[in-house]
């Protein structure tokens, strides 16, 4: 078996790992792609894609089952979790058949089996060395537990949630997270009945607090039970359900846990560590460069400190293929990247929340909130929400967040204001087209500009 050279050698084909191999591949680059399972990773296997596929299937059971408040008759008879999965998984096979394509167009040298990180810029794959100028490290995530909690039988996790091919009636959710409330939401469309325990105080806890109370009050009004501020201690099962135990002492039974306590860095039994990489908590720490410690390897996606998220991974990877072609790429801000959390009703952000920015800048953070009761097109959807708008004192919106359906879609306006340190007189004057919800941070805007026309200032 001949040893391989190239000019990039990346371990893990997540969104991290493939964006780097095809960014490298067009700036003329030879890559060696090496990933254990299939190319895409969790994104487009066990987490983005699927996740929002049943969460489509969920707002197409609601909208079924509430048609007649748009003065339609529909007859809702249920929810055939098998179409639903022959759904979700024929969009991740499209996809997949997509990036397999993608690959051999860019001349990727794709190798798949299992890589240990053997020191310098190697990776051995079945007794086979892949050796590069530089090293990129994309091993992904895995779904967490918490200690001395037991995977299996009823309790589970996310990735055994997407495969699932009954619909439970009740459900206990550890994890008051992204994760947590998107299955939350899909299964309280598909007539679960189900509790979120979170430890934190509030849902959502990563975001701004205005966020967390929107989601909550909607949550209510779905009858979306959940717990905050209360530790869970324990759960048993056997063959008719689980009981699960709170600290307040409180119990719930339920035929499912799902265990929703966010994602692990994949970084155990690749080497790292024998290779001489410096490790927090099983992390890969990097420079704002991506480079590891470690001469000519770099590291992107869930393995790095920072959001967990495949967007982020994905321009990573387009940083490290440009850094190392020498085109010298303007270092990522974290706080520039957009978050959406795809529950019923959506939560989206970017730049930072009130308290962060009150941190930053002092007691001289201006904020706005304009309620989309004033958004005509809200009113069409028959969604309720907000969007909040942080202004640094003197200075540009360094934080937008929006909470309602759809407003997934309209963070990439959010998202280019932040980037673009807007000012709210910049934003003021551009048009937003009527009716749109975009309108709501046109509205947003201009009251922050000092011209109010909707709200009252």
């Amino acid at each position: 078996m001949t040893d391989t050279s190239a000019d990039l050698v990346i371990l893990g084909g997540g969104s991290g790992g493939y964006a780097a191999a095809f960014r490298a591949a067009e700036l003329g680059l030879s890559v060696t792609l090496i990933e254990k399972d299939k190319l895409g990773g969790t994104c487009l296997h066990r987490g983005c894609i699927p996740t929002k596929a049943l969460l489509h299937a969920a707002e197409v059971a609601d909208s079924a089952r509430d048609s007649e408040q748009f003065g339609v008759k529909t007859t809702f008879d249920g929810v055939d979790i098998a179409g639903v999965n022959k759904y979700k998984e024929s969009i991740v096979s499209r996809l997949y058949k997509g990036l397999q394509g993608l690959a051999k167009a860019h001349k990727v040298n794709l190798v798949e089996g299992t890589g240990t990180f053997v020191g310098g810029t190697t990776v051995e794959v079945d007794g086979q060395r892949h050796t590069g100028k530089n090293l990129l490290l994309a091993t992904g995530s895995y779904a967490k537990s918490l200690p001395g909690l037991e995977l299996g039988g009823r309790i589970i996790t996310s990735d055994d949630a997407l495969t699932l091919d009954y619909i439970p009636e009740k459900v206990v959710v550890l994890g008051g997270g992204v994760i947590g409330v998107e299955f939350a939401s899909v299964w309280a469309s598909f007539g679960v009945d189900v509790t979120i325990v979170e430890a934190l105080p509030r849902l959502v806890p990563n975001e701004d607090e205005f966020a967390s109370k929107q989601l909550e009050r909607a949550f209510r009004r779905r009858k979306i039970n959940f717990k905050t501020g209360v530790r869970f201690t324990g759960a048993k099962q056997d063959d008719n359900g689980v009981t699960v135990s709170l600290e307040s002492g409180e119990t719930f039974e339920a035929d499912l846990l799902l265990v929703a306590v966010g994602r692990g860095p994949n970084t155990a039994g690749h080497g790292y560590e024998e290779a001489g990489l410096a490790m927090d908590r099983g992390f890969v720490p990097t420079d704002e460069r991506l480079r590891t410690n470690l001469p000519n390897v770099y590291a992107v996606g869930d393995i790095v400190p920072g959001l967990q998220l495949a967007h982020r991974g994905f321009q990573q990877g387009i940083f490290v293929a440009e850094e190392i072609a020498g085109l010298d790429p303007r270092p990522i801000d974290e706080a520039g990247i957009p978050r959406v959390t795809y529950s019923h009703p959506e939560v989206a952000s970017v730049g930072l929340s009130e308290d962060a920015a009150k941190e930053k800048y002092g007691s001289g953070v201006q904020t706005f909130t304009y309620d989309l009761g004033g958004n005509g097109k809200s009113q069409i959807l028959k969604t309720s929400g907000a969007v909040k708008l942080v202004k640094a004192p003197d200075g540009p919106v360094v934080g937008l967040h929006l909470v309602g359906d759809r407003v997934g879609e309209l963070i990439g306006e959010a998202q280019l204001i932040y980037n673009w340190e807007a000012f709210p007189e910049d934003v003021a004057p551009l048009i937003h087209a009527h009716p749109t919800q975009t309108e709501a941070l046109g509205e947003a805007h201009l009251a922050l500009a000092g011209k109010p026309l909707h709200v009252h200032s």
